[in-house]
């Protein structure tokens, strides 16, 4: 049996003050259930950088893992684009 398929999201680093843990802004575009129209949703996830790599603005691709912490399931994939 193979192991299940894990998610991977790309999104914007907001926050990384914490040691090791940054906060990642997922966004996507959902069509308005009444209205028709497309609106952007996003969610903040917090990932493990185990080496403190990453900068505020940094596009990254993070991984579903086991829980790490109390809010942390997300590891660091890779650093997509670094911010200007």
């Amino acid at each position: 049996m193979a192991a299940p398929r894990r998610r991977v999201l790309s999104g914007e680093v907001v926050s990384n003050k914490m040691d090791k843990t940054i906060v990642v802004r997922v966004g996507r575009r959902r069509l308005h259930r009444l209205y028709k129209k497309y609106v952007n949703v996003s969610r903040k996830l917090k990932a493990h950088d185990p080496n403190n790599e990453c900068a505020i603005g940094d596009t990254v691709r993070v991984v579903e893992s086991r829980p790490l912490s109390r809010e942390k399931r997300w590891r660091l994939l890779e650093i997509v684009q670094r911010a200007d």
